[in-house]
């Protein structure tokens, strides 16, 4: 049984760490602090080949790799379903979460330290799990999406517990205009006293967004100030869409 849990995880993997973590390493991430800045979000690329993303899309069957599983539309979060992972993590989005904290805990304490919030973060995950986990946040958040025709999810902001880290990445695993059409990545900025102002970010195959989780820093005529972020997912049109979201704090 051990044995099987253990294939099972390589399959959802298929990836060297070590290669991912120079990928990540050499994406433009002064260019990415720029558009985070500017805009809320920012693009990868492609991070993961068609054939990590298959691999994960196949693993949402395998039930022993997950912790929990989630139907939309009976909490009124939308249409579709997700499945939180359970430790040990599959290696690609160990990889994956391991490797994007360091250069985004950069800019997350840059983001506090406009914002006036005394919290730092530390310089890599493990350190930062540690924090999460003496607090009782210690069940992991990583998870995969999946949906089907008229599937949808509703703005929301992932916060699970008194640790927040600002920002989270969303892969898309499928391939838009072949597996499915519609299912738009959407991400809403509520500004003080002003209209909220929403995003739509297309992405490819194997390419993650970075977004805010529940606030970013925006620069004014007066100064620095909060606003607060949601994102979601549009009605899907046709076929089927899956996607990895990485999140990097524990939950209760």
């Amino acid at each position: 049984m051990m044995r099987s849990l253990s294939v099972r995880r390589e399959q959802a993997s298929g990836t060297d760490p070590g290669v991912l973590a120079t990928q990540i390493g050499a994406l433009d991430w002064a260019g990415i602090a720029a558009q985070l800045d500017k805009y809320g979000c920012a693009t990868t690329g492609q991070l993961l080949t068609s054939q990590q993303c298959a691999a994960l899309v196949t693993s949402y069957a395998s039930d022993a790799l997950f912790r929990s599983r989630v139907v939309m539309a009976r909490h009124g979060f939308g249409r579709g379903e997700y499945k939180y992972f359970a430790y040990p993590l599959p290696e690609v989005v160990a990889a994956l979460r391991a490797g994007l904290y360091p250069p985004l805990a950069e800019i997350a304490n840059h983001w506090n330290g406009a914002l006036g919030i005394g919290v730092r973060f530390p310089r890599d995950h493990t350190s930062y799990l540690a924090r999460c986990h003496k607090a009782g946040q210690t069940k992991p958040t990583p998870l995969l999406l999946a949906y089907g025709v008229g599937d949808y999810n509703c703005l929301h902001q992932d916060l699970y517990g008194e640790h927040v880290f600002p920002l989270q990445v969303a892969f898309l695993l499928s391939r838009p205009g072949n597996d499915f059409t519609g299912g738009e990545f959407v991400l809403t900025e509520q500004r003080p006293r002003m209209q909220s102002r929403a995003e739509i970010v297309p992405l490819a195959q194997g390419e993650g967004v970075i977004f805010p989780v529940h606030h970013r820093p925006v620069r004014g005529t007066r100064g620095t100030y909060r606003v607060n972020m949601r994102h979601g997912v549009s009605r899907l049109r046709s076929g089927s869409r899956h996607t990895l979201g990485v999140i990097f704090h524990d939950a209760e």
